[in-house]
């Protein structure tokens, strides 16, 4: 028997911009961070739907208790609910960021993600089916991408990386295709 230690489940591929788990707490969190414009693309999406989706019904909501109670309620609870959605937009990318880590190991891809509640996902290499990376118009504007994982377990992915560089996307796609599963039935 030799006294070498066990070499460690090598990674398939290093995405440039990875980045090691730093949370004290996780040191078996996967490797691999997304792109650092994930934040501010993020952001963006939040305020979209701030303005979009939380500005109309917090006016719609003051104004439906303000004529039940005083207008001064209204106008509160209204505008309440706009500031915690205006700090949810600043805040949580960052958190959100900050907690989602993924790597693809010798049989499978894991993804770790949850601010408050951690998920770790692991997909099995050999149950790949395929691997899409999608580019909506904001993603384009930040210049990053999303890899979509499918198995043949359902018709929605099984596993997303939301937010990597253009570049990190194509060599985890082509990496996961290359290492995917017999697509023979």
């Amino acid at each position: 028997m030799s006294d070498l230690p066990a070499p460690e489940e090598a990674s398939i591929i290093a995405p440039v911009s990875a980045v090691p788990s730093s949370t004290p707490d996780a040191p078996e969190a996967p490797p691999h961070a997304l792109a650092p414009a994930a934040v501010g693309l993020w952001r963006l999406q939040r305020f979209i739907r701030l303005g979009v989706v939380v500005l109309p019904f917090s006016i719609a909501a003051g104004i439906g208790l303000s004529t039940v109670t005083h207008w001064g309620v209204g106008a509160i609870v209204g505008g309440a609910l706009l500031l915690v959605n205006l700090v949810l937009a600043i805040v949580w990318p960052p958190l959100q960021y900050d907690a989602f880590r993924y790597a693809v190991r010798h049989h499978d891809l894991l993804v770790q993600s949850g601010v408050f509640f951690r998920r770790w996902s692991s997909v099995p290499l050999s149950r790949i089916q395929h691997v899409d990376s999608r580019q909506g118009p904001l993603e384009r504007m930040f210049g990053v991408q999303r890899v979509l994982v499918y198995t043949a377990a359902g018709v929605s992915a099984d596993g997303v990386i939301p937010a990597l560089t253009e570049d990190n996307a194509t060599a985890l796609r082509d990496a996961l295709s290359r290492r995917g599963g017999d697509d023979g039935v």
